[in-house]
């Protein structure tokens, strides 16, 4: 019941904020607006207000607006209240409202979240540099090494590691070429991130240059007993590197009532300690709470909506590489996620919190702007494209043309809807079984 309520509002929100946006610009020039429906078929529940219907239709995957002598076939009066009798500039800002709402709600969403204040890993902000290489992934059979510098994934830069992982996450199964530093000198390697998760995302095996440390040693624990402090770094355990503060849980787990060498670096010194763990509650524990080096931050107003529009200019230039790479290849289609796969991350951030809904609110409608920009006949964007080219010609085109050109739209639009749909049902585990081809 919670996906499907955190569905409902998500869609529904970004819906109704796009066809706002078509319909606040339709009445400011003065174009009568006959329907204002959120989803699509037949209609629940209706009211008319002037001239205008406000529906709520049976089917929640999208809406519409309904202008007076909106396409060529509708009765037209000729009067100037119908959208066609508008100016060319008029029509083409009435159409790009919808997807510019989008973009603006990503923003005021991405601001509300980020003015939350939050822990972030402090190495998303600082280069590429390797500090392990997982064993049997794919960064060892390229040969990468610790100490490795990642410059580049198939000539993107990527200055920071959280701008690598969003790049290598969309490259899943596909080779990729590396540009990295290695003792001063640049090489290039080729590799083939492994999918990884129910949505196939890129994984190369590659972790930062960062190590876990003890925030607090429980008194009379084995770690205290040792002698571990609070603020040791833990570089190794058993002379394994550790990364993350799950590596020490992992570590410690393997190793109940047995010695485990603990090698930490204590201002600025390396020392060693053998500390023996011991089982509590089914768990194995040595009584330290290790924690991951982070950076807090909690931006004002002002500096919130200045990262959020940073933040989405950033993301929308990642999501138009992502679409040319589905376009040539670069990009497996398997990621792509439809309405199914959207109501589930729906329920996982609302069982999560508001924050969490609110930032994936901001980043659907971001895709959302994007997409109905795009130059596809059914789509704002095709509208815009064909619109355009009439403006260029100097002429209408016929309603024969553009039926073909919209018939092109609508085939391209069903095929992506397919796809996104497979997707998501082979994201059930228990409808991939039904799938023999699967297994």
């Amino acid at each position: 019941m919670t996906t499907l309520l955190a569905f409902a509002f998500v869609l529904g929100v970004l819906v109704f904020v796009h066809e706002l946006g078509h319909f606040m610009m339709a009445r400011w020039h003065g174009v009568r607006v006959l329907v204002f429906s959120l989803g699509f078929g037949p209609k629940l529940l209706k009211v008319k207000r002037g001239d205008t219907e406000y529906a709520i239709s049976a089917i929640p995957l999208g809406g519409y607006v309904k202008m007076a002598g909106e396409n060529p076939e509708d009765t037209r009066t000729g009067e100037s209240d119908e959208f066609l009798s508008k100016t060319k500039w008029q029509r083409f800002q009435i159409l790009i409202m919808g997807p510019v709402m989008n973009l603006a709600l990503a923003v005021v969403l991405m601001a509300v979240v980020l003015m939350q204040g939050a822990n972030v890993p402090s190495y998303e902000d600082k280069p590429v540099v390797i500090g392990k290489v997982e064993s049997g992934s794919a960064a060892e059979s390229a040969g990468l090494r610790a100490g490795d510098v990642i410059l580049a994934v198939n000539n993107d830069t990527v200055p920071t590691w959280g701008r690598f992982l969003l790049t290598i996450g969309t490259k899943a199964e596909r080779d990729v070429e590396l540009r990295i530093l290695r003792d001063g000198t640049e090489q290039r390697v080729t590799a083939q991130p492994v999918a990884q998760g129910r949505f196939e995302i890129g994984d190369l095996g590659v972790l930062p240059d960062v190590y876990p440390s003890i925030a607090a040693v429980v008194a009379g624990s084995p770690a205290e007993q040792a002698g571990l402090q609070n603020g040791d770094v833990i570089l190794a355990i058993n002379d394994e590197r550790m990364v993350f503060p799950l590596d020490v849980v992992e570590a410690v787990g393997k190793s109940a009532n047995q010695p485990v060498d603990i090698r930490i670096r204590r201002q600025g010194v390396e020392q060693s300690y053998a500390v023996t763990p011991v089982e509590d509650g089914g768990n194995v524990r040595i009584g330290i709470s290790p924690v991951a080096d982070t950076t807090t931050f909690r931006p004002g107003p002002l500096e919130a909506v200045g990262l959020s529009v940073e933040r989405n200019i950033e993301f929308s230039g990642l999501i138009l590489k992502t679409l040319w790479g589905l376009i040539v290849g670069d990009v497996s289609p398997k990621q792509l996620m439809g309405p199914v796969g959207i109501a589930q991350i729906s329920g996982e951030s609302a069982q999560a919190g508001w924050i969490a809904l609110f930032a994936l609110m901001a980043t659907i409608s971001l895709n959302l702007g994007l997409l109905n920009l795009m130059p596809i006949p059914v789509l704002d964007g095709g509208h815009i494209l064909i619109m355009g080219l009439e403006a260029i010609a100097r002429r209408d085109f016929s309603v024969q043309v553009k039926e073909k050109m919209f018939l092109v739209g609508f085939v391209l639009l069903m095929a992506l809807m397919v796809t996104v749909i497979y997707n998501d049902l082979t994201r059930i585990s228990w409808i991939e079984r039904l799938m023999p081809w699967r297994n």
